[in-house]
């Protein structure tokens, strides 16, 4: 049992009690579809089982990644200090917008 747990929460914890909104919030879910791992041990077990009918869980293995599989990070043309790209406070409000404005412009003329 030395492993981890992942749970999903499935289902809307909404109409239940608040021991039961609070074992999914303990278990560190707030949203449906997301997913957490927690450790694999009788607590979190017991909590998991507790709100079995909102959540589903699955076992995760703990196997140890080869190394040649393991994916290294390699460090960003910002961290080297060349950046090339401008960051969000480099550029102009206008640039930084990501959608266009809803705002109409009047004209003065």
């Amino acid at each position: 049992m030395a492993g981890k747990l992942r749970v999903t929460l499935v289902k809307s914890p909404i109409s239940h009690t608040s021991a039961t909104r609070g074992t999914v919030r303990a278990l560190g879910l707030h949203r449906l579809g997301e997913t957490v791992e927690v450790p694999d041990n009788p607590q979190t077990r017991g909590m998991a089982r507790a709100i079995r009918f909102l959540v589903r869980t699955e076992e995760v293995s703990t196997a140890p990644v080869p190394a040649e599989r393991r994916k290294t990070k390699e460090p960003s043309a910002a961290a080297q200090g060349g950046a090339d790209e401008p960051t969000a406070g480099d550029r102009s409000p206008a640039a930084r917008r990501t959608r266009p404005s809803t705002k109409k412009e009047e004209s003065t003329a």
